[in-house]
């Protein structure tokens, strides 16, 4: 899904105010503006592009401002609709705002509240978009976009239900909170959302815990030659290196309080300050961010403030842990084996190595996995990785616990009951699809279409 550009309109007679209210958005990021003296010549750019905000003037000769709002809210109800007006008139006003208008602004406007204003409208216009997309892809069966997906390994339901709500946030331009336990791929989910952005510039990533706020302001933004002690030439920050691209904040739970009232202004003002320079720079980077940690929490302690968690929590991604989807662990454990192979044969684990493997909490998540696979494969002499190897690299007893199906207190419906029964089967027979068909007396065909079907639902 290709990326909206940011596009808006400007309508109004005055020649002087509408190219100052241009240059002034064009500074602001906003690259894409038109101007028009006369809504009758705008109509058919509004047709045939439709913009992200419309800003109108009230009172212009040929056509009034409320006729041209009545006729764009008719045919372009998704338009957001600014209107101008040298007129503070309060009746006017409140037409104008039954008649569809998003804001209502009174000249001479100040700088600041105009740019505001159209940031909320590109904002509402783009989360409606979003809402649109979004819900058509979630009744869409598959993801539209599976090798955007290919380094991951899982039959999940609930992980192909999050690669489709990715595929349809990853291209705007509002920040994505990721959050999860150490090890569930959270950079790789944000590495995902870039490539799927269509943004032209570079991925761009930075562990902010232990920077106090001097090493963050300096990573973040850069400074001129000069600004302090030992800066004896000028560092561009990784705010400029993403341009057109994405930066990508891990750890962000970790971040000061300080670093925080920095970040916060970042997001809401688009621009940012080098040291040693006194006019602030704008920029169009993405923000993702992500954190193993309790936003929640944090802020119940007055450690991380709430506006930032709001603004930062644009879309929210949360990866559930792997022990919430053991069925995973034995693809995963072989693909780790067939990446170290080479091009010499993948060695392979047996049943009880991979029953083991499935027992196992894993508080790690899927690093932890890739290690211990990894170092049982060191260990094993020959192809086969057996309970002892994995036993070994684990430090658990090398006898894996029985398997036990349990219902629970809340007593399952028939297709709970069924889902359990195919979880179990697999754990039982180490993700073997013959010996688990088996044991559940169906054919391994059946078995598969089931588990397709599941993955689709």
């Amino acid at each position: 899904m290709p990326s909206a550009p940011t596009r808006i309109l400007i309508v109004d007679d005055e020649p002087h105010g509408l190219q100052a209210a241009a240059s002034l958005l064009r500074v602001n990021g906003f690259a894409d503006v038109r101007i028009f003296t006369d809504p009758r010549a705008m109509m058919p750019t509004l047709a045939d592009n439709i913009p992200s905000v419309l800003l109108l003037d009230l009172t212009m000769p040929g056509r009034d401002g409320q006729a041209v709002l009545a006729d764009v809210v008719e045919h372009h109800p998704e338009v957001p609709v600014i209107i101008l007006t040298g007129c503070n008139d309060v009746p006017t006003a409140v037409a104008c705002m039954r008649g569809g208008a998003m804001d209502f602004l009174v000249k001479p406007i100040e700088e600041p509240l105009l740019v505001a204003a159209v940031r909320r409208a590109v904002e509402r216009a783009d989360l409606q978009r979003e809402n649109e997309a979004l819900r058509e892809r979630l009744v869409s069966p598959g993801i539209a976009q599976p090798t955007a997906f290919a380094r991951f390994t899982t039959r999940d339901p609930r992980m192909h239900g999050l690669f489709q709500y990715i595929e349809v946030v990853a291209p705007t331009a509002h920040p994505v909170l990721i959050t999860g336990e150490t090890g569930t791929g959270k950079e790789l989910v944000a590495r995902t959302l870039h490539e799927l952005s269509g943004r032209t510039g570079a991925f761009v990533a930075v562990n902010v815990a232990g920077l106090d706020d001097a090493m963050l302001t300096d990573t973040l933004f850069g400074h001129r030659r000069g600004a302090f002690t030992g800066a004896d030439v000028a560092r561009a920050g990784l705010i400029e290196r993403a341009a057109h691209g994405t930066l990508f904040l891990d750890e962000i739970g970790d971040l000061g309080i300080s670093s925080q009232v920095k970040l916060l202004r970042l997001l809401q003002e688009h621009e940012y300050l080098p040291l040693g320079e006194d006019v602030p720079r704008a920029t169009d980077a993405r923000f993702v961010v992500a954190t193993s940690r309790s936003l929640t929490e944090l802020q119940d302690d007055s450690r991380f403030r709430r506006d930032l968690f709001y603004r930062l929590r644009g879309h929210h991604v949360h990866l559930p842990p792997l022990r919430e989807r053991r069925a995973d662990i034995p693809a995963l454990a072989a693909r780790v084996l067939a990446d170290e192979s080479g091009e010499k044969p993948a060695k392979r684990l047996v049943p009880s190595a991979v029953a083991l493997l499935m027992a196992q909490p894993f508080p790690g998540n899927v690093r932890e996995l890739q290690a211990a696979v990894r170092d049982a494969a060191t260990r094993a002499p020959g192809s086969d990785i057996g309970v002892a190897d994995i036993a070994a690299a684990l430090g658990v007893a090398a006898d894996p616990p029985t398997a036990t199906f349990v219902l629970g207190d809340a007593f399952p419906t028939l297709r709970e009951a069924q889902d359990r029964l195919v979880e179990e089967a697999l754990t039982r027979s180490a993700g073997n699809h013959s010996e688990a068909a088996r044991l559940l007396g169906i054919t391994r065909q059946g078995l598969w279409k089931r588990l397709r079907r599941d993955a689709e639902a």
